[in-house]
């Protein structure tokens, strides 16, 4: 009876068991059946709705034969009173596109039909493009300079089909390319440009130089030249030349479609890779803007393409740069350059820069560059602007203004206080004096006749150092700190963010010591670009007030045929306010209008009727004179600043000559350049702005 109970236990212990795993395998499935679910409702959710107008954009597009023509036209680039400086022309094209199914043989009998209906420069015909052509034309001799057991290693996957190509190529001989003719060359130039580049993209076969009799020929026969065709192209056009040339920026071309460094940028962007697209400075910048928008074209029964939807030209520029002023501003520079060029003492002079702006709202007026090379016996100028935004440059004594800020903000300086223009001596450091004795100073003077010692005091007391005569000057970076946040405050050392795609911040020094702060005090330190020094002038004549520098000034909708439709105005942007007192900002305002004036450092440089505030420097420079490598050999830059009026400012002038002299020289002169080309430039801004 127990044996019996035992049995009946054990059953039902066994089916209790089973039901309980069965039950928590149903309770899993139900689990993972209801997550599927989750799963797929969300997605359902995300395709249905979060991406509807994206999947309906494709299906319209898989659906939908249609296809798009090429890069429309650009918009156009105005001056700030609408002088057109950057315009578009139609020009002709003759292209390839690679059918479907097309062979080798059949694209070289293309290309000795082509030679003989176009006339080609084929000087860029060489004996890379030459062995190509015979290994194609004549593939069956090709083959054969393949070894057998060259062979045997490739169906081993021990070679690749590229190793196979180069051993043809190299097995090539002259002999063997000697049989080919005037005519076979041109066909395998033009074979060439029938495959250059990626496989499916348009190849333009001539696109330059193209005869009435040429277009013709190629139009009329177009059914039977398998994928050659025509089109009408454009080019971009200067009515000013190269003025302002290298900002206005480059676009690329027909034949060379989106380069390769800017391909990821543009795909991601949706463009095609045969695109026309801008590659630099304001034509990358503002490409968004400029580009057109193509013709889009339903193909019929009978494959012909039908005109669904015309396209654009790309939207107009206006900047606010005055072409008029920037050309003479130009032509300024390359004067005195070549002038300079030819006074002693001035073997490691090559540039200078000018940029005028706007400081109420950070338009920039005109901004150039220009760089002088000595080639043979004669000089030639070639355009620099760039570095205006790349090329920094120790600045000198026009920095004080804001070493002043840094005095008054942390009390090492006062209104009004006196100091004797005495040098200064620290131990295991040349003695530092500024360029003359200058005797008794309060902060007004120490500005107007630049005195070096007076930042030099200034600077040990905002590190709390207690000077005596040949002192170690052991310092923290709590001093520079200081210094240097208030000068990023009025753009120095900091990006001015200029609407153009490359700007350095230039160099700033990290081997903090106290005879280096007090070079830093007066601009010997760390460098500044021409931009950043811009917008310091700037920020000092609007009250502490820094503004965005800027070229791009409106934006207008290019189906009007005049500038009447505004799209986009640039607005005047305030980077910063200096964190300073107005009081303080004034006192520095008073020096430099303190400068211009006779006794000041800057008199003589701008006409006094033009109410002018602003401050010179001369800095200490290196460069390398023989080339090897190696920063040798010392010069002396020449740099300035100022606005005016000084009671309403309207205009600041940054002028920098840099390396105009050098002491290791027999000669003790020193070039005027940069004063000359303030005056012209101020005389001349003057002139057209009254």
């Amino acid at each position: 009876m127990d044996r019996k109970k035992n049995i009946k236990y054990n059953h039902y212990k066994n089916y209790k068991d089973i039901k309980d795993i069965i039950e928590k395998r149903f309770n899993i499935l139900i689990i993972v059946i209801t997550f599927v679910v989750l799963v797929l409702f969300v997605r359902l959710f995300y395709i249905q709705i979060v991406k509807n107008d994206y999947y309906k954009k494709e299906l319209k597009e898989k659906t939908e034969n249609t296809i798009v023509g090429n890069t429309a036209p650009r918009g156009r680039i105005y001056d700030r009173n609408h002088k057109l400086i950057v315009d578009n022309e139609p020009s002709r094209v003759i292209f390839y596109q690679k059918q479907k199914g097309v062979t080798i043989e059949e694209e070289i009998d293309l290309s000795y039909t082509l030679s003989n209906m176009l006339d080609i420069d084929y000087s860029k015909t060489n004996d890379t493009i030459m062995k190509t052509f015979w290994i194609n034309k004549y593939q069956e001799k090709a083959n054969k300079k393949i070894t057998k057991e060259e062979s045997k290693k490739f169906k081993m996957r021990k070679l690749t089909i590229q190793d196979l190509e180069q051993f043809k190529y190299d097995r090539v001989t002259k002999k063997e390319l000697d049989i080919f003719n005037k005519k076979d060359k041109e066909a395998a130039y033009i074979y060439y440009l029938m495959n250059k580049g990626y496989y499916y993209s348009e190849k333009i076969i001539k696109d330059s130089n193209i005869t009435d009799e040429e277009y013709a020929v190629i139009a009329s026969n177009v059914y039977n030249l398998n994928g050659v065709n025509i089109r009408l192209d454009w080019n971009r056009i200067y009515p000013y030349k190269n003025v302002f040339r290298t900002i206005l920026g480059n676009v690329s071309t027909s034949k060379s479609g989106i380069p390769s460094d800017l391909k990821n940028y543009y795909l991601e962007k949706g463009y095609n890779l045969n695109d026309r697209v801008g590659i630099s400075y304001l034509e990358y910048q503002y490409d968004d803007y400029l580009k057109g928008k193509k013709d889009v074209y339903e193909i019929g029964n009978n494959k012909e393409k039908i005109l669904k939807e015309s396209g654009e030209r790309g939207k107009d520029l206006v900047l606010t740069i005055d072409i008029e002023l920037q050309k003479k501003v130009e032509e300024i520079l390359e004067k005195e350059l070549v002038k300079a060029k030819q006074e002693p003492n001035t073997e490691y002079f090559n540039k200078a820069f000018v940029v005028i702006t706007n400081p109420k709202t950070g338009e920039i007026l005109a901004m150039a560059g220009k760089q002088i090379i000595k080639n043979k016996k004669n000089y030639k100028i070639y355009d620099y602007t760039p570095g205006i935004m790349t090329s920094p440059v120790v600045v000198g004594s026009v920095i004080k203004g804001a070493s002043h800020i840094v005095g008054y903000n942390t009390g090492s300086l006062k209104i009004g206080e006196q100091r004797y223009d005495t040098c200064v001596k620290l131990a295991s450091t040349p003695i530092k004096c500024s360029w003359t004795p200058l005797g008794l100073l309060n902060d007004i003077t120490a500005l107007k006749k630049s005195s070096n010692t007076f930042q030099f005091y200034t600077a040990m007391k905002v590190a709390k150092f207690k000077y005596s005569y040949n002192r170690g000057f052991n310092l923290n970076d709590k001093a520079f700190t200081i210094y240097r946040n208030t000068f990023s405050q009025f753009g120095l050392g900091v990006k001015t963010g200029i609407d153009l795609p490359i700007e350095s911040i230039g160099y700033i020094g990290h081997n903090n010591n106290g005879g280096l702060l007090l070079n830093y005090s007066i601009g010997q330190y760390d460098t500044y670009t021409p931009i950043q020094l811009s917008q310091y002038i700037g920020t000092i004549a609007n009250n502490g007030s820094r503004m965005q520098l800027h070229l791009l000034k409106e934006v207008y909708d290019s189906k009007n045929k005049s500038l009447s439709n505004v799209i986009f105005e640039n607005k005047i942007t305030e980077l910063n306010k200096v964190k300073t007192k107005e009081v303080y900002i004034k006192r520095v305002q008073k020096g430099f209008k303190e400068v211009m004036k006779f006794g000041g450092t800057g008199s003589g440089y701008i006409n006094l009727k033009y109410k002018p505030a602003g401050k010179t420097g001369t800095s200490q420079s290196f460069v390398d004179s023989n080339l090897d490598g190696k920063i040798d050999k010392e010069t002396i830059t020449n740099t300035f600043v100022a606005y005016a009026p000084y009671d309403n400012p309207k205009v600041t002038f940054t002028v920098i000559s840099p390396d105009i002299y050098n002491y290791d020289n027999n000669s003790s002169y020193q070039s005027g350049i940069n004063r000359r080309i303030v005056k012209e430039v101020t005389n001349l801004y003057f002139k057209i702005y009254k």
